[in-house]
């Protein structure tokens, strides 16, 4: 057993650090937290093949998250009884930063919330989907970037592509073939260009019930799996790419199809080459 390990209350940062190794070196092992925000769930990380939709930023996950193993003070949240309760939390929203800058606004500053403030309506500048949970928000500029956007790594390279984070680009978007808008993912050869908006579309497209259904906190998994399939670009980019050889065109197809799944990863809170193999498993062939 490892000093700490079990530690109630420890320092976000590096419990987040020190779970993630645990986890790796062990597999099975799994550590119990109390996370500060969240103090009546016992919040246990785990890995998880299934999509989920996070309770506290309420978009959807996959791969990595912080799931409630019984009841916190009280037992608010599991009818007193000390059960597990239906509550899933994104790493960046179970342990999130009070405070954060980015490079894409270089005068700001994003103060965590655990809702969108006022009553007008909020949109993430990154992906320009609702906010509707938890927020990074910038008071003085008015800006807000949901939390799984607002971790979006600057790059994401897995040895065969390497996709760079623009806050817009002139390049046309390989899904819906319009340039500007959203924050994009483009590749290093500037073939692939990938709208952050256009995936989260693609996401509530397919997972509609995830993202809207009444199963809270619910992971789809069994005889629900076919309706976790995520369209894949391929008619999309055979559409753009049909000057080009068939040969050229299936290339085409495969490297941006990979570089989707590693953008897709992300933008679920876990941009990491295992999630994004497990990823290509649910697109559509």
């Amino acid at each position: 057993m490892f000093p700490g390990m079990f530690i109630r209350k420890p320092d976000k940062a590096a419990a987040l650090k020190q779970l993630k190794s645990h986890v790796a070196m062990f597999g099975v092992w799994v550590a119990v937290v109390r996370v500060t925000p969240h103090p009546h769930h016992n919040l246990k990380f785990e890995y998880t093949e299934a999509p989920f939709k996070c309770d506290g930023c309420k978009e959807a996950g996959i791969g990595s998250r912080y799931k409630c193993s019984g009841s916190g003070v009280g037992g608010k949240y599991s009818g007193g009884g000390g059960g597990a309760c239906n509550f899933d939390l994104h790493t960046h929203c179970a342990i999130p930063s009070p405070s954060i800058t980015h490079p894409f606004y270089t005068k700001c500053s994003f103060q965590f919330l655990s809702r969108p403030p006022g009553p007008v309506a909020r949109y993430c500048n990154a992906c320009e989907k609702d906010v509707s949970g938890f927020v990074y928000h910038c008071k003085s500029c008015g800006f807000d970037l949901h939390p799984c956007c607002a971790k979006l790594p600057m790059v994401l390279d897995d040895g065969e592509i390497k996709l760079y984070l623009y806050k817009k680009v002139s390049a046309p978007c390989h899904r819906c073939g319009r340039k500007g808008r959203s924050w994009s993912y483009r590749s290093s050869c500037k073939k692939y260009n990938l709208h952050v908006a256009c995936v989260k579309e693609m996401l509530v497209d397919s997972w509609h019930e995830i993202y809207y259904g009444g199963a809270r906190g619910s992971s789809y998994t069994g005889s629900r799996k076919l309706e976790t399939r995520i369209p894949s670009l391929k008619s999309t980019l055979h559409t753009h790419n049909h000057k080009k050889s068939k040969g050229k065109a299936e290339k085409c197809c495969e490297v941006a199809g990979l570089a989707l799944q590693f953008v897709i990863s992300a933008v679920l809170g876990d941009p990491t080459t295992l999630i994004a193999g497990l990823v290509g498993t649910l697109m559509s062939k």
